[in-house]
C-alpha cells in the first residue's frame, strides 16, 4: 500500500513519521484466548465519586452550589413572604438559572476552554439537565462464554460506582458497553471509571449532524466517531422542529425596579471549577427578575460595571443568538417542505461513537435509544463459532462496527442505483421538468452524502496504516524512561486485514456515488439538449416554409393589387403568375438551402463509401 497520509505538510511529508525513522519499535496488538485477563487493575488509580444519577427533568440539583450562594430574598424577607409571592420567587430564580445554564452551554466564546469535564461544576451546570432513559447493554465474552445484560441509568450508575461490582469476572476477555442514549448521569459515570478524554465527551454531547467521521488517538483509548448512513421509511423524514425539553423562556425577562448601584452589587465569583454568585445582602425585591447566572464567561463583569447596561447587553446578544438559530431552522424547513413529494431517498445520518481500551474494553454510544443497528453483532457473539468469539480480540469488534455501517451504506447506493436507473428510462422515454427537478434534488443529495462518507474511507485507511504511527506520537521520546519501548498500536494484525475488505466497500461506495452524480447531470444536460434541439427543428421547418412561400407571397402581393387597369392582370392570365414564380422559387430555395443540400450530399458520400467498406469485407 503506498506511503500516502492525509496529514502532511507543504513539502508532502508525514506529519506522523515511519517509526523507523525516530528509531521506535513498532508493532501491532495480538490477543488470543490464552491471554490474562485485561481487566485486573487498569482503572484503580481513578476513584469514581459519588454519583447523582436519579431522573432530574424537572429538578435543578447540579445548582446547588449556586442556589447556597445566591439566595433569592434574604431569610428575613423570605418569612414576611405570602405563599404566592414565594412561589413566583422560586419560579423566577428557577427560570433564570436554567435560561443561564442553556446559554453557557449553547454560546461557546472562541479561547473557551476546550473539551467537557466532568469534574468541574461547571461542567455539571452546562449538560446536568441533558437526561435521557437509556438502553444499555453489557455484553462480557470469551471463547467459551458470553454474558448479556440490559441495564438502565441507574443500575448502570451503581454498577460503575461500585469499587468491586463493575469489574468482569476472571473469565472475561472482551467487554462490550453498548448505550443507546446520551444522558449526562450515564456519561459522567462512564467517564470517571474509564476517563474518556474531555475532547471525546465534546465530540459526544455535539449535536452537530455535519460532523465528520474520524478516529483520535488518546493515551489511554482510540475514539472513533462514525457518520451511519441508514435507509429509512420513504415517508418517516425527520421533522424540522425537535421536541427537546425547554429549559428556557420564550422571552427575556427584564428588571422590573431599577437596580442599585454598582458599589451595592458584588460581582461574580469564579474560581476556575465552580461558577458562585454571591449577592449584596441589601434589602431585595421579590418582583425582581435579574438572571442569577451569567449567559457566557465573557459575560462575567468587572465591579465597575452596572447591573442594568450587563442586563441589557446579555439579552441582547441572547436575542441575536435565538433569531439567527430561528432563521437557519426555518430555512431548513422551508427547503425540507419543498423537497417533499418528489421520490427521494431517506436516508438517515446518526453518529456512532466508539471507545477503544487496550484492556480489552470497547464502549459505543449511540444518540437514540434503538439499539437496531448493533443486533447483528449481538447475535453474532451469542454463537461460539464466530471469529468475535474464537479470536478473542476487541479490535475485531470495532471493525464489525465500521462494517455494519459500511453495509448499511451499500444499501443506501443500492437504493440510488434503483432510482437513478427509474429517472433514465423516464428521460429516454418522455423527458420532462418534474423528472429534471427529482434529478437535481437527487444530485443534491449524493454531493451532501459524499461529504459525510468520504471521511470514512480516511478514517478506515489511517487506522490500517497508521496506528502505529500514531500511538508513537502519544509517547514522549524525550523521556529517558522511554527509551526502546515497544508501540503496540490499537488495532491488531488480523482486524487490519478485515479493514482491508471494510476499505474496498467504501471505495465502491464513493465511485458509486460519482457515478450516480454524473448520469445525473449528464440526463439533466440531455434533457435541456433535447429540448433545444427540438425548438431548433421547429424554427428549421417554419424558417423552410417561410422560404418556400416567400416569392409566392411576394408575387401574390404584386398581382392582387387593386388597379383600376392592370396590364399583368387585364391583358394576361394566371399563366403568367407562375411563369414569374417558378423560375423565382428555383433560384431563391437553392440560394439559402446551400448549406443543407451540402450536407445531404456529404452524407449521402459517407454512406455510399461505408457500404462498399462492408462489401468489400464480406467479399474478403
Amino acid at each position: 500500500m503506498p506511503r500516502t497520509n492525509s496529514l502532511s505538510d507543504s513539502d508532502g511529508r508525514s506529519l506522523t513519521p515511519d517509526l523507523e525513522d525516530e528509531g521506535v519499535i513498532g508493532a501491532s496488538p495480538t490477543y488470543g484466548a490464552h491471554h490474562g485477563s485485561p481487566f485486573g487493575g487498569a482503572h484503580h488509580g481513578h476513584a469514581l465519586t459519588n454519583i447523582i444519577s436519579r431522573k432530574s427533568h424537572h429538578t435543578h440539583k447540579t445548582h446547588k452550589t449556586i442556589e447556597s450562594k445566591a439566595p433569592m430574598v434574604s431569610p428575613s424577607l423570605w418569612k414576611n413572604l405570602t405563599p404566592l409571592e414565594r412561589f413566583r420567587a422560586a419560579g423566577r430564580k428557577v427560570i433564570a438559572m436554567s435560561r443561564g445554564a442553556t446559554l453557557l452551554g449553547e454560546v461557546r466564546q472562541i479561547g473557551a476552554e476546550p473539551g467537557i469535564d466532568p469534574r468541574r461544576e461547571s461542567a455539571n451546570i452546562i449538560y446536568g439537565q441533558v437526561h435521557k432513559e437509556c438502553k444499555i447493554e453489557i455484553i462480557d465474552y470469551s471463547a467459551v462464554r458470553c454474558n448479556y445484560k440490559i441495564m438502565s441509568n441507574d443500575e448502570f450508575v451503581n454498577l460503575l460506582d461500585g469499587e468491586d461490582t463493575w469489574k468482569p469476572q476472571p473469565w472475561v476477555k472482551c467487554r462490550w458497553i453498548n448505550i443507546g442514549g446520551v444522558s449526562w448521569d450515564v456519561i459522567k459515570a462512564l467517564a470517571y471509571r474509564y476517563s474518556l478524554h474531555p475532547l471525546a465527551l465534546e465530540d459526544v454531547f455535539n449535536k452537530d449532524t455535519r460532523s465528520r467521521s474520524k478516529a483520535d488517538y488518546y493515551s489511554k483509548h482510540l475514539f472513533i466517531r462514525v457518520m451511519c448512513h441508514e435507509l429509512g421509511l420513504p415517508d418517516d423524514y425527520p421533522a424540522a422542529i425537535t421536541d427537546e425539553l425547554r429549559s428556557s423562556s420564550p422571552e427575556p425577562l427584564a428588571d422590573e425596579e431599577p437596580e442599585k448601584d454598582a458599589e451595592d452589587q458584588e460581582g461574580p465569583e469564579f474560581d476556575g471549577d465552580t461558577l458562585h454568585t454571591s449577592v449584596s445582602k441589601t434589602k431585595q425585591s421579590t418582583k425582581r427578575r435579574r438572571p442569577l447566572l451569567p449567559r457566557t464567561f465573557a459575560d462575567l463583569p468587572s465591579r465597575n460595571d452596572t447591573a442594568q447596561s450587563r442586563l441589557a447587553n446579555l439579552i441582547k446578544q441572547d436575542q441575536e443568538l435565538r433569531a439567527g438559530r430561528n432563521e437557519r431552522k426555518a430555512n431548513e424547513a422551508i427547503v425540507d417542505n419543498l423537497k417533499k413529494g418528489h421520490q427521494r431517498v431517506n436516508v438517515k445520518v446518526k453518529p456512532m461513537y466508539i471507545f477503544l481500551y487496550r484492556d480489552g474494553t470497547v464502549i459505543t454510544i449511540h444518540r437514540s435509544t434503538d439499539l437496531e443497528l448493533t443486533t447483528p453483532i449481538s447475535q453474532r457473539l451469542r454463537q461460539r463459532d464466530t471469529v468475535l468469539r474464537t479470536s478473542i480480540d476487541h479490535s475485531l469488534l470495532v471493525h464489525a462496527l465500521l462494517d455494519i455501517t459500511v453495509d448499511k451504506a451499500l444499501e443506501v447506493i443500492d437504493e440510488y442505483h434503483a432510482k437513478i436507473s427509474n429517472f433514465e428510462r423516464r428521460i429516454l422515454l418522455r423527458p420532462d421538468m418534474k423528472t429534471v427537478k427529482e434529478l437535481h434534488i437527487l444530485s443534491g443529495d449524493l454531493i451532501l452524502h459524499k461529504r459525510t462518507l468520504d471521511p470514512i474511507k480516511t478514517m478506515i485507511f489511517g487506522l490500517r496504516r497508521y496506528d502505529v504511527d500514531r500511538c508513537a506520537a502519544l509517547i514522549d521520546m524525550s523521556d529517558p524512561a522511554n527509551e526502546g519501548i515497544k508501540v503496540v498500536g490499537y488495532m491488531s494484525h488480523k482486524s487490519k486485514i478485515y479493514l482491508a475488505d471494510v476499505y474496498d466497500h467504501m471505495d465502491y461506495i464513493l465511485t458509486s456515488l460519482d457515478m450516480f452524480a454524473g448520469i445525473g447531470e449528464n440526463l439533466i444536460d440531455y434533457t435541456f439538449n433535447l429540448a433545444s434541439y427540438e425548438m431548433n427543428e421547429v424554427m428549421r421547418r417554419l424558417t423552410l416554409a417561410t422560404i418556400i412561400f416567400l416569392p409566392l407571397t411576394l408575387l401574390t402581393g404584386y398581382f392582387g393589387m387593386n388597379f383600376n387597369w392592370m396590364w399583368s392582370v387585364q391583358k394576361n392570365s394566371d399563366v403568367l403568375f407562375w411563369i414569374i414564380a417558378l423560375p423565382l422559387m428555383a433560384i431563391v430555395i437553392p440560394m439559402f438551402m446551400m448549406d443543407d443540400i451540402k450536407r445531404g450530399i456529404h452524407y449521402i458520400g459517407k454512406r455510399m463509401t461505408a457500404s462498399k467498406a462492408a462489401k468489400s469485407i464480406k467479399m474478403a
